[in-house]
């Protein structure tokens, strides 16, 4: 009843339920955001986008059904594939502008910024190797925690392709995480510091990306 009541009060344009719903939702999207994007000034973008574009469709929303989270993070996923979409064409310009001046980084005096930045940055990098609706649906049942029916409805695609996209991607990652354990083996073994980049994935991150079947029901 709570979830119908807040579905009719979103459709109406109600702005006090409206604020609710950003206040409960904002770090949610933000979160599921930095994970698509790799890049937190990308997901603060992507989050703005995200509610502006829900309350201009608020009254598309379902009179019937249960939270609005699914509805949100479907939104959201739709955004940050836009911002992937433009990346090309942005660094393409960007390659041909002279290099900038380096400027010291101001943000880099939090140390856990700094550990959120690295973490997404090696989590970006394993699921760049990813085709788009892996990382979409890892992203989706994995970290955002919607279980099948909701990502299928935030997606809009059939639970069976939910279910096939995400163990195709856990497959993915499960190699992906091998395959940088070898190359740390590798690196140990000649005494010098394993390559970077490629597969990089941490510990951390390893087992963040690869949990159990639990938020995937």
């Amino acid at each position: 009843m709570e979830h119908i009541e807040a579905r009719e009060r979103i459709r109406a344009g109600d702005r006090a339920a409206f604020a609710d719903l950003y206040d409960r939702y904002a770090a949610t999207v933000h979160r599921h955001a930095a994970r698509l994007t790799g890049d937190l000034s990308t997901a603060e973008d992507v989050m703005s986008e995200t509610f502006l574009s829900a309350w201009r469709t608020r009254e598309q929303v379902d009179p019937e059904g249960g939270s609005l989270g699914p509805w949100l993070l479907g939104i959201a996923t739709n955004k940050a594939r836009n911002h992937r979409r433009g990346v090309g064409r942005r660094l393409a310009f960007l390659a041909r502008q002279p290099k900038p001046k380096e400027t010291e980084d101001f943000a880099e005096a939090s140390a856990e910024r700094l550990d959120h930045r690295r973490e997404l940055a090696a989590v970006r990098a394993v699921l760049d190797r990813l085709r788009q609706p892996e990382r979409e649906v890892l992203a989706l049942c994995v970290w955002a925690g919607l279980d099948y029916a909701q990502t299928a409805d935030a997606l809009g695609v059939p639970v069976g392709t939910v279910r096939s996209r995400l163990s195709r991607a856990r497959k993915r990652l499960r190699a992906l995480a091998d395959e940088r354990l070898a190359e740390e083996r590798r690196g140990s073994d000649t005494g010098r510091e394993p390559g970077k980049g490629r597969g990089e994935v941490g510990g951390r991150a390893a087992a963040v990306a690869l949990p159990s079947e639990r938020g995937s029901r």
